[in-house]
């Protein structure tokens, strides 16, 4: 099973979660990747020219990271990135209404997993990394309910002065709120 961590983060928010990302020098990937794509360096100057919904963060020196063709369907010819294999983190960015903020997540996969393909663990750089990001997040975000979930600092801020909902998903929009301070 995969590492993940499910967040809600308003612009502000992901603006200082890529400062927080800028020492690693990852790359930025889509989801779906067109032939002759440049990936984007995670930083601050970079963060407009990120994918908008959904991306990948490549650590291409931990380890070469893996693309597969995508042979059919409305993407057919485009490239995928091999998640199994390939030392990546999964992004899928919150989506933000005027009243509403949706769950996004981050996610990778870091164990040996044979019934996904994954052979052998991910490098221990790449573990180090994604383990480093969890802790930095569980200490700075703020802790929703039901339990985990986490809540950026911007996002906590409009949710206490009651200016949004923080929502699971638009399919299924049952409502996230902050834990109690003990």
């Amino acid at each position: 099973m995969a590492h993940q961590l499910l967040l809600f983060m308003l612009p502000e928010d992901e603006r200082a979660f890529v400062h927080m990302l800028e020492p690693y020098a990852l790359e930025a990937f889509p989801r779906r990747i067109p032939e002759g794509y440049e990936a984007v360096k995670v930083c601050p100057p970079h963060f407009e020219s990120l994918p908008p919904e959904a991306l990948y963060l490549a650590l291409p020196t931990a380890a070469p990271v893996l693309f597969d063709k995508i042979k059919r369907g409305p993407d057919k010819g485009k490239l995928r990135i091999n998640e199994m294999v390939s030392p990546v983190i999964f992004w899928e960015r919150c989506l933000q209404t005027p009243e509403a903020l949706f769950c996004g997540q981050l996610w990778a996969e870091l164990e040996v997993r044979p019934e996904t393909g994954r052979r052998k663990a991910a490098p221990d750089i790449f573990r180090t990394l994604y383990l480093e990001v969890e802790s930095r997040i569980k200490k700075s975000y703020r802790r929703g309910h039901p339990k985990g979930y986490w809540v950026g600092k911007e996002a906590a801020r409009a949710y206490r002065a009651g200016r949004l909902k923080l929502l699971l998903s638009q399919l299924k929009p049952s409502p996230i709120g902050l834990a109690k301070l003990s």
